[in-house]
């Protein structure tokens, strides 16, 4: 079983553009002002996850946000590869007509 959608509304960030409301009205509602609150806990159903998903992403300030948003994992091991030459790319008087820049 898989965690369910958790989201957050930062009624800071909001404009009251409303298509929060649109989309996700069982989620979202707006003030006497047009701007967003957010209803219940933030835990979303998975029936209401695309509607939701749409209110999220068509949102134009970023105002809600997904909690627990699933990353893709990062190998931190160190590599067993030695680093390369950091200066190999370096734009030098010797290689200038190779980058195509001149003075």
């Amino acid at each position: 079983m898989t965690e369910p959608m958790r989201i957050r509304l930062d009624r800071t960030v909001c404009d009251g553009f409303g298509f929060c409301a649109k989309h996700a009205p069982k989620y979202f509602s707006l003030d006497d002002w047009g701007y967003a609150s957010l209803i219940g806990d933030g835990v979303v159903a998975e029936e209401d996850h695309d509607a939701v998903m749409r209110a999220l992403l068509d949102c134009p300030v970023h105002a809600i946000m997904e909690i627990g948003e699933r990353r893709r994992a990062v190998d931190t091991r160190p590599s067993s590869t030695p680093p390369e030459d950091p200066a190999a790319d370096l734009k030098t008087e010797a290689n200038e007509a190779e980058w195509g820049f001149t003075r």
